[in-house]
């Protein structure tokens, strides 16, 4: 088993660097929705799915 790990550490790093990094990514998203920001940077007036994102009141 640890000759299994010395030969694979860089391999196990990686993975859970990326792991990691599409984490933090999930975790910002799901709080910006929170927070009502939009996904794509851009405005919303000329968005044909602003009425999705956005709902009227």
């Amino acid at each position: 088993m640890l000759a299994w790990l010395t030969e694979n550490i860089a391999t196990i790093i990686i993975c859970a660097v990326l792991i990691a990094v599409v984490s933090a990514i999930i975790v910002s998203m799901i709080k910006n929705k929170k927070k009502g920001k939009s996904s794509c940077g851009c405005g919303c007036t000329d968005c044909p799915m602003s009425s999705s994102c956005h709902p009227k009141k």
